[in-house]
């Protein structure tokens, strides 16, 4: 079964329990991924977080069941979700424009159908990478837990870099594996509200070797196969387009899932300020 399958077989166990807590590790499961994965690529290929989609779908069918029904307003809240007419109400009024006993009485409400993803080909966009597969190893270096942030320079990750000096990076360097080369970035570990924009990660900052260094934070990383991406452009605005469209485009194509493990970048140009900044993404598959 394909990737783009598999996500509607999510999406249709997602609609048969809707009016139930979801299970978001049967939900991912289905996907073929794990949840943060399936969250992250959910919010790419739908434009929206996975939890703003399930508020819309229960509040589309609420209007519904106000209209066609006479159950009363507060069980129809227990099953959208809510726990007080009050938070419902305040919810019905954001998306459908009135309230829950207007809507009732006029039939007006706005409808927010079932999702289905369709694999569509965009012209005039390749993509540059490779596929290689590497033994376990170690990130060692310098780790902070820093806030997610979407689009811009990461000030917090901006002064790791101020706090990696010559003689951490030359020592770095000396036990460091041919690839991937040089100075690493790696995010792992991010907390549930990641496609939401917010919360934080593990961010860590070194150089992969075969062996943790003494002295360093260390993130011990699995053997596997890793999809490598090549983005060259005006940073940080390009590698962030990137990064959206191996999500958005390529993996539902690709036939891969992503596996655990860290998202790995490595900046290979000197001047950021370049209109063509090199970068290579490295993430985790099967």
């Amino acid at each position: 079964m394909d990737s783009i399958s598999r996500l509607n077989q999510a999406m249709t166990f997602v609609e048969e329990h809707l009016h139930e807590e979801l299970d978001e590790e049967r939900v991912a499961m289905l996907a073929g991924t794990t949840v943060y994965h399936f969250k992250r690529m959910f919010a790419f290929l739908a434009g929206m977080p996975f939890s703003e989609y399930v508020r819309r779908r229960r509040l589309s069918i609420a209007a519904n069941e106000l209209y066609q029904t006479d159950a009363k307003v507060i069980d129809i809240a227990i099953l959208s979700g809510y726990q007080s007419p009050d938070a419902f109400t305040r919810a019905f009024l954001q998306m459908h424009g009135v309230t829950p006993s207007e809507s009732r009485k006029t039939g007006r409400m706005k409808a927010f159908p079932k999702l289905t993803f369709q694999l569509q080909l965009k012209g005039g966009h390749d993509m540059d990478y490779r596929m290689t597969e590497k033994e376990a190893f170690y990130i060692n270096g310098l780790k902070k837990r820093v806030s997610i942030q979407f689009e811009g320079e990461n000030e917090e990750i901006a002064e790791m870099h101020k706090e990696l000096t010559d003689s951490m990076t030359q020592e770095l360097l000396e036990h460091s594996l041919a690839e991937p080369e040089g100075i690493i970035q790696a995010s792992a570990n991010f907390s549930e509200g990641r496609m939401e924009e917010a919360g934080s990660l593990d961010q860590y900052l070194g150089t992969a070797g075969s062996r943790p260094l003494e002295g360093y934070a260390s993130l011990e990383v699995a053997a596997g196969k890793w999809a490598v991406f090549t983005s060259v452009g005006a940073f940080p605005e390009h590698l962030q387009q990137t990064w959206g469209s191996i999500y958005a485009e390529w993996l539902p194509s690709s036939g891969y899932e992503v596996r655990e493990g860290p998202e790995i970048l490595v900046v290979t140009s000197d001047d950021l300020r370049s209109e063509q900044v090199e970068s290579h993404i490295w993430i985790p598959i099967r």
